[in-house]
Parts: C-alpha cells; sequence; structure tokens
C-alpha cells in the first residue's frame, strides 16, 4: 500500500544532542537524585528576553480536567502531524513483562471495536495519510501525518486505536512472529547490538538495562492479559500529549481531545507508577568474534538527565568530539580535533559521539568501527581527546561547536513530523515547549572555562561502561582503559 500503516521499532531511537531542562541553572534537588547530579552549576542564570519580532510560530498549550496535556505549533501548512507522546516505555517494565510496551506498539493496529485491520488500512491510505509508532525506553509514541482538513479524522483514529483496540488473540498470536523476525533483524545491526550491551553494562540489574523488544521467552509468552494491564497501569491522561504541528487550529483541537480523550481515567484513581531508579555502574561487555572484519566498540561514562543544567554543557561537549566516516566527502570534519587525527591515522571506519539523556541519567560517549590492528590507537585518541575536553579545550573551539550545534538543532526542526516530535517530547520531560531564543541564549552563555568544568565533573577519573563486539583482541583491557580516564600515556 501506498501509505500502508505500520508499527515501526525505534530502539535507535537515541538523541546525539539533548533539549535542556528548566530556565533557571540552578542546583538540582536532592528528591532521591544520586549524588553525581547534586553539585551547583558553575555558570550563571540565562534569561531569554521574549523577542516579539521574531517570525515564529507560538506553541500553545492546554490541560484536560483528566490531567491530558494538549500542544500545537500552527505554521499555516496544507498538512499536519498529530500524534500522541505516553509517558510509558520499556523503562516502567520488569523481568517477567519486558517487551509488552512494543508489543502493544504493535497490536495498537490491527484492528478496534469499531474498525477492522483492513478498514483501517483503507481508511487510512483513503485519506492519503500516513500512521506510524514507535517505542523507546521511556516513551511510546503514535502519531499520524494528514493533509490540515483531515486533522478531525486523524484524532479520532488515533483515539479509536489507543482506547479501542481489540486486541485479539489470533492478531496476538500473528504478531509474536512478527516481532520475533524484528528481533532477528536487528541482531544483523551491529550498532543496534553494541547500544543494547552498553545499556545492559551501564544499567545492569535495571530496566534501563533490558532491551526494548524484550527476551525471545518474554516475546513467546506474553498474553492479552498483559497488554490489558499495561494499558490500564499506563495509559492515563496526566501521562499522555496530544502534540500537534503544521497547519493546526490549537482551539479545534482542544475540542477534539475533549471529545475523544475526555473519559481517559486520571492517576487518582490508583497509585501512580513510581519510575524505578536505575543506578550506573562502570563495567564492560566483551564479545569476541575474530571472524568479523570489523570492531564494533562503545565507550561512555554517566552524564545527565533530561532537566538537569548541565545538559546543556555536555551538548556542546558532544559537538565538540563530532563525527566522522570515511565516507564522507569534502574533506575532514574541522570542528573534531578527533576527526582530524583519526582521519590522517586511517584509525577507524568511522566514529560518532552520543549523549543519550534519560529522566535522571544519561549516557555521553562515543562509538567507533575500527580495523582490529587499530583498536588501541583509537581507544588512545579517543581517550586523549576527553581528557582534553577536560583541561585545556579553547575559546574557538566552543565557539565554533556551538554555532554547529545551534545549526543542527534548528535543521532538526524541519517540517511538521519532527517539530511535532519535539513538542510532545518536551512536553513530557518539561511540561512546556523550550522558545529558540532561549535555547540559544542559553547555548551562548557557555564558554571553555564551562566546558573544561563540566567535562571533569563527568569524564575525569570517572568509571566507563564499555561494550566492544567482533575482533576485538588489541581492545585494552579494563583496567589499563580506566587508567585512561585521567592519565594519558605518551
Amino acid at each position: 500500500m501506498a501509505a500502508a500503516v505500520t508499527a515501526g521499532y525505534l530502539a535507535s531511537k537515541r538523541l546525539l544532542w539533548a533539549w535542556p531542562g528548566r530556565l533557571l541553572l540552578t542546583q538540582c534537588s536532592a528528591s532521591g537524585k544520586r549524588s553525581l547530579h547534586t553539585g551547583r552549576s558553575k555558570f550563571r542564570a540565562i534569561k531569554a528576553e521574549p523577542q516579539n519580532v521574531l517570525n515564529v510560530p507560538e506553541t500553545r498549550m492546554s490541560s484536560l480536567e483528566n490531567g491530558l496535556r494538549v500542544a500545537s505549533e500552527d505554521s499555516g501548512l496544507s498538512t499536519c502531524t498529530v500524534g500522541l507522546w505516553i509517558d510509558a516505555g520499556s523503562r516502567y517494565e520488569n523481568e517477567k513483562n519486558n517487551g509488552t510496551a512494543h508489543f502493544l506498539e504493535h497490536m495498537a493496529f490491527k484492528g478496534t471495536k469499531k474498525r477492522s485491520q483492513l478498514d483501517l488500512e483503507l481508511e487510512i491510505e483513503n485519506m492519503g495519510a500516513h500512521l506510524n509508532a514507535y517505542t523507546s525506553r521511556e516513551q511510546t509514541v503514535y502519531y499520524a501525518k494528514a493533509f490540515s482538513k483531515d486533522l478531525p479524522r486523524a484524532v479520532e483514529i488515533l483515539a479509536d486505536i489507543i482506547q479501542n483496540s481489540t486486541l485479539g488473540e489470533a492478531e496476538i498470536e500473528r504478531e509474536r512472529g512478527v516481532i520475533l523476525r524484528e528481533m532477528q533483524e536487528v541482531e544483523t545491526n551491529l550498532q543496534e547490538v553494541v547500544f543494547d550491551y552498553l545499556h545492559a553494562t551501564a544499567y545492569q540489574n535495571t530496566a534501563l538495562g533490558r532491551t526494548i523488544l524484550g527476551p525471545t521467552e518474554n516475546i513467546k509468552s506474553i498474553n492479552r492479559n498483559d497488554l490489558v494491564e499495561y494499558i490500564t497501569s499506563h495509559y492515563k491522561g496526566p501521562r499522555m500529549v496530544l502534540a500537534a504541528a503544521g497547519g493546526v487550529c490549537h482551539d479545534e483541537l482542544l475540542d477534539l481531545a475533549k471529545h475523544h480523550f475526555g473519559n481517559l481515567p486520571s492517576t487518582c484513581e490508583d497509585r501512580t507508577p513510581t519510575l524505578p531508579p536505575c543506578r550506573f555502574t562502570g563495567s564492560e561487555i566483551r564479545v569476541r568474534d575474530d571472524k568479523m572484519p570489523l570492531a564494533h566498540i562503545a565507550i561512555a561514562v554517566e552524564a545527565a538527565g533530561w532537566s538537569y543544567p548541565d545538559t546543556i554543557p555536555l551538548m556542546v561537549a558532544n559537538t565538540l568530539i563530532g563525527n566522522w566516516d570515511r565516507s564522507f566527502g569534502g574533506g575532514v570534519n574541522l570542528s573534531s580535533k578527533l576527526a582530524q587525527v583519526t582521519c590522517h591515522g586511517n584509525l577507524c571506519h568511522s566514529f560518532q559521539s552520543f549523549n543519550t539523556c534519560y529522566t535522571d541519567t544519561g549516557l555521553w560517549g562515543l562509538y567507533m568501527v575500527c580495523e582490529p590492528t587499530t583498536i588501541e590507537d583509537m581507544m588512545h585518541f579517543v581517550q586523549r581527546e576527553w581528557i582534553r575536553l577536560c583541561t585545556s579545550v579553547t575559546e574557538s573551539e566552543v565557539t565554533r561547536a556551538k554555532n554547529l550545534l545551534k545549526t543542527n538543532m534548528l535543521l532538526q526542526l524541519d517540517g511538521s513530523t519532527p517539530i511535532c516530535e519535539d513538542i510532545g517530547r518536551q512536553m513530557l520531560c518539561y511540561n512546556r515547549r523550550i522558545p529558540i531564543p532561549e535555547l540559544e541564549a542559553r547555548i551562548e552563555a557557555i564558554d571553555a572555562q564551562v566546558i573544561r568544568e563540566i567535562c571533569t565533573k563527568y569524564i575525569y577519573d570517572k568509571c566507563p561502561a564499555i561494550a566492544a563486539v567482533g575482533p576485538i583482541e588489541q581492545l585494552p583491557d579494563y583496567n589499563r582503559i580506566r587508567s585512561g580516564m585521567y592519565w594519558l600515556r605518551v
């Protein structure tokens, strides 16, 4: 079908940068937060004054009585994206039901009490629309892209699949096979495999250490009662955001939300599931396979959560490290010292820095693909660059990284779908959408001294988490890598 209904697995929905938290850059509260994040930030508070001359569409926000939030940005387009962002993902699962959130995402498109699967697919195709979904470790998302005139139908369809899915036994059995085949596909993507291993070792014995799809035995045993229980526990008004962007009228969207989602339960009816704490552990997982041509390695330290003030400097530091691939044209990435060394020394096939944020923790690090004989040298130069961020990064480098970061952020907001996603994610994380002028002002407040202080706080003399797959005989042992976090071999 030209506009087939799909349910996508998005374990790769990890961010290479993250939005900042609240406006005032102050000390985090002590309400259960871990000691890593309790220090007061050294850089000053920034307040972005409103700039009425900017031609930026307003993000309007409202709430229903049951706690569901409605947020939209009207840019006057002839198309729109509308979706539900739900504060529920694999982190809210346990060992027995791990994989339920992703399984439920698949079942949403398999028919409702009002529409069969065929009826749903035909209606979406006749509208010229697209319906999709994905699951991450902390969020589940269902969204539709359609003509602006079809916004009411799109919202009604989303409400139908969220609240009235039949979850038939035959469809459940059929989806088991689909998900098992999906698992096999994921296992062929070595980057996905390495990042799952990285989470497993960094957050061992916690919810973030488990995969999004869940283990094979769980996929084979999940039943209708498990799916219904997950919906009952998590699909509630205060944990959901109806977001829209493109050609949308906020008042119309609010009326549609009241009509279709007004009966969603609030969390007042029973206890709210608490976010399980996830402890970071410096450790490693090595899967040696000398038959593989290249080694795939990820190394990371614990970083800040979404709403922590240190997130902004870590974003800039992430941009300073940058990324590189030997297939890139146009010369070396001049904004990255590591890219220059890597290119001239032929040390790897590619690398990319990442900054993956969760509610109360995160992973800041680097993923690399290397020849077996260059692993040791590549690891040495990666750690040397990390220590350089802590000790001697320059103002010119930071300025260049800030400009690149701002450009990348704006480029990622090109179109109604990424804007809608940005609205939904920020509403769940901060209960507001951060204006671009404020974000730019906060990035501009960063200087080389701030980068050195924040990188020292999170990188210098910290125990890293490491995941490596392939011909990794030359990967230094953990103690040697650990020593490289504060002392560099010459």
